[in-house]
């Protein structure tokens, strides 16, 4: 979702109203998000549902440019019954999909009181308005453990189902999910059965090259998934799910298609190479992943096809409005179509019984 222009300025001490994030038009027409007296972002493909590809790209945009329903909680629900999609789980848009923007704070104060003000607004404002189609999806300052903590537990209280968290920390130079550095979080997350929910994007870009990149978006944006396949590797090759057995990830937007192969590989690796490597000797990767990770697809023929091979429990659908992979407003034909020859016990909770077991969020 697109954070409407008073979510800070409204939350927030007064103290703070001359560096809390806030919309400012500039001279070209565009809406920035200024924090801190400098640029924080923009819309670009975050905002486009409903437009047609060739009206995409990465130039600004503005709250005129948009449909209502990505900021405006009253015209997503009408826009989620126009293409027939009951309940959603909604990303942040200005501090990143897991926050990263306020992890390079100025002021780290400023910045643990901006991930609680956008909380509050999601769990008192957008997700308040219609409960039984909004699933409350939270983050955490993660560049502090013990205030992610108690702001896994204040939220909770409150009714949050899940939290946004870096797939990748190490790459953003932090300890990695190998180190005990976030067993408190974790810890947390399995007490209060939140599952974790890890962006594809959110641990850094991809590797790529240049024209690849700032000349060529389009081979970072089809590589991306490339960090759910990682995080996939490192979570389950590490201690996280042997100390936390009751933990859930969500791999939201990473794709299913590639998890077959994964999955074999891991076992296949672990299998030779386990006698060796600190790494548990007993439990297959494959056996943890079923009980713990969730793949979440947008379009995957690949994965629906090999569905079997991934487990039909660990396969939830999302939408991405009002994202450039939305299909707004054909989210559920487009979906239809691809399901065609799935039995319709699979489909059911491929496309909603996972989701509401998953994120603790019964009809």
């Amino acid at each position: 979702m697109i954070e409407h222009r008073q979510v800070w300025l409204d939350r927030l001490p007064s103290k703070y109203r001359d560096v809390a994030p806030r919309i400012e038009r500039v001279a070209d027409g565009n809406d920035w998000w200024i924090y801190e007296g400098e640029k924080a972002g923009n819309f670009a493909l975050n905002a486009v549902a409903g437009k047609r590809p060739e009206e995409y790209g990465l130039d600004p945009r503005s709250y005129d440019d948009m449909l209502p329903g990505c900021y405006k909680i009253e015209d997503r629900i009408r826009d989620m019954d126009t293409e027939g999609v009951w309940a959603q789980l909604c990303f942040p848009n200005m501090g990143g999909f897991a926050g990263t923007v306020f992890s390079k704070s100025k002021d780290m104060e400023l910045a643990k009181l901006c991930v609680q003000a956008y909380n509050d607004f999601i769990l008192d404002e957008w997700c308040a308005y219609a409960p039984e189609r909004q699933i409350p999806l939270v983050m955490v300052p993660w560049w502090d453990v013990e205030a992610s903590v108690a702001e896994v537990y204040r939220t909770a209280a409150k009714g949050a189902k899940s939290f946004t968290f870096i797939e990748l920390p190490h790459r953003l130079g932090l300890p990695s999910w190998h180190t005990d550095h976030w067993d408190p979080l974790l810890s947390a997350a399995q007490e209060t059965d939140m599952p974790i929910s890890l962006h594809f994007g959110s641990g850094g870009a991809p590797d790529v090259s240049p024209e690849g990149s700032s000349k060529n978006f389009t081979v970072a944006i089809s590589l991306f998934g490339l960090n759910s396949m990682s995080a996939t590797a490192e979570l389950l090759l590490s201690p996280v799910f042997h100390k936390f057995p009751n933990l859930k990830v969500a791999l939201s937007e990473g794709g299913i298609g590639w998890m077959p192969y994964m999955l074999e590989r891991i076992d296949f690796v672990w299998e030779r190479h386990r006698w060796y490597n600190e790494v548990n000797r007993e439990v297959r990767p494959s056996e943890l992943f079923r009980k713990h990770i969730y793949g979440c697809f947008i379009s995957d023929y690949a994965g629906i096809a090999n569905r079997h091979l991934i487990g039909i429990d660990n396969i939830m659908f999302e939408s991405d409005y009002p994202h450039s992979d939305s299909n707004w407003p054909n989210t559920r034909k487009i979906l239809a179509e691809a399901l065609l020859d799935v039995p319709d016990d699979e489909a059911r909770k491929m496309v909603e019984l996972n989701a509401r077991r998953v994120y603790n969020f019964p009809a």
